[in-house]
């Protein structure tokens, strides 16, 4: 068989290993970027971010022709659901750009190498990567490899996946028909997404969350009031529930469940089931045992400061490795540890990581929240403006949440903004900008914004923080 040379062989073709392939190309490295998907662009482009985006978008121009646009003085009559063609433009939009990212690779010569990876051998600088194509192998010999495999949906034991009834977040961008019961198992991003596109659309919608509040990640303050809009909105929530079986139904699907606080037992008869409990890194087959390369128990691979993990010369970035599972996380990684690998500066600031929910409202953070402050003992100054007092978001009749600015107590320098509202998942930009460079509540609160505009609540957040809001 023969053997293929390359600079540096990716494992994996989603966000952080396809924007990898891109970035080594410019710097000069022959690549091969190896994808078991026909398709580039990993869970994100493919059943993640991107497909789900697209429902989210067009399930709330649903949303508002059947409701909000009555405020506006806009009444529609017989307005229909064609979910068919919903789903065909969701498809359209994946298609258009995971063809862009094959389009990039042919532009920077990179080497798609269509099937499943794994590291074979190690000898030094030499490192071989087996590949199985499905028809055949393929092996390829480089100096370095970066492992960039992705995460995938975590099961319950009691939930199997079964593609029909019981879904992962993949078969809930699909469902056939809208359903008349959807309960969410996970009051995390996945869920809460998800379940507004089907709540939207017509459906009943129940979240069932362990913990007692949902998006544990975010700032206890905007996950209590997301979780009010939500249910102004029709979700209903079953907090601190236990989910401890199923069984089938006449009707379709039946949830057993546990009160963690009463110990009561209850049931909900559903016809689809979405399992949004987490997601495990895309480890297993690669080969990093057979090298000695550890994996923790929840299947993360150990690196230094440099992406490296112990063997030289191998990297892994993403999901495979520990932080939150973001695609743009993934994507700076990815470029991080091919920078390093070239003799430049490759840096992550896991300060200035943006999270966003794309619910209605949007949810946005970026740096601490006010619990991880106190926990800390970081003495901080709050500051915080509601978008009701924002000409803009009046106009679009969009005037739910708010923006919190916390500071630094004795510099003023912004340890961390959370936002509720509209279109946050766009204004959080000038924040993680502001983390990025060390700047202070001052530096946004002097910075000219333009006037009628959504980003006026963040200025004016920025002045609340020294006790100086303009427009309360």
């Amino acid at each position: 068989m023969s053997e293929e040379q390359f600079d540096l062989v990716i494992i994996g073709g989603g966000p952080a290993g396809y924007v990898a392939a891109i970035r080594a190309a410019q710097l000069g490295m022959k690549t091969a970027c190896i994808e078991k998907r026909k398709t580039l662009g990993g869970t994100c482009l493919n059943v993640g971010c991107i497909p789900s985006k697209a429902l989210l978008e067009s399930s709330e121009h649903y949303a508002l022709v059947t409701g909000k646009l009555q405020k506006h003085g806009i009444t529609c009559e017989g307005v229909r659901l064609d979910l068919a063609q919903m789903m065909k433009r969701k498809d359209a939009v994946v298609r258009q750009l995971t063809n862009g990212v094959a389009g990039l690779f042919k532009k920077h010569k990179i080497e798609h190498v269509l099937g499943t990876g794994k590291l074979k051998e190690v000898k030094g600088e030499r490192k071989t990567v087996e590949v199985d194509t499905g028809s055949g192998s393929r092996v390829l010999v480089t100096s370095k490899v970066l492992l960039a495999t992705g995460s995938e949906p975590v099961e319950l034991p009691f939930l199997k996946f079964d593609g029909k009834r019981v879904l992962s977040s993949t078969e809930a961008l699909s469902i056939p028909e809208v359903p008349k019961h959807l309960v969410v198992i996970g009051g995390g991003v996945i869920g809460l997404e998800l379940g507004s596109v089907w709540r939207r659309l017509g459906a009943k919608v129940t979240v069932v969350e362990f913990l007692d509040r949902i998006t544990p990640f975010s700032d206890n303050q905007v996950g209590s009031e997301l979780q009010k809009a939500l249910a102004k909105q029709g979700i209903e929530f079953r907090l601190s529930t236990k989910c401890t079986g199923s069984q089938d139904a006449d009707s379709g699907f039946r949830v057993k469940l546990e009160d963690l606080k009463t110990g009561e037992q209850s049931e909900l008869e559903c016809d689809y089931v979405l399992v949004s409990t987490g997601r495990r890194p895309f480890s297993a087959g690669l080969g990093l045992s057979e090298l000695g390369i550890e994996t923790d128990k929840a299947g993360r691979v150990g690196v230094d400061a440099h992406y490296q993990t112990k063997i030289p010369g191998v990297y892994a970035v993403g999901d495979l490795i520990a932080g939150p599972m973001l695609a743009h996380k993934a994507e700076e990684e990815g470029i991080a540890a091919v920078e390093i690998m070239a003799g430049q500066a490759g840096h992550v600031n896991y300060d200035a990581i943006p999270n966003v929910i794309y619910t209605w409202p949007e949810l946005a953070s970026v740096g601490a929240t006010e619990e991880e402050l106190q926990e800390k003992g970081v003495q901080y100054k709050a500051g915080s403006f509601p978008f009701m007092a924002n000409g803009r978001a009046k106009a679009m009749e969009e005037t739910e949440g708010f923006v919190k600015v916390l500071a630094d107590a004795k510099t003023d320098r912004v340890l961390g903004v959370h936002m509720l509202g509209p279109r946050v998942s766009e204004l959080i930009a000038e924040a993680v900008s502001v983390i990025e460079f060390g700047g202070s509540a001052e530096d946004i609160a002097r910075t000219c914004h333009a006037h009628p505009t959504l980003t006026e609540v963040v200025k004016e957040a920025a002045l609340a923080v020294g006790g100086r809001a303009l427009h309360m």
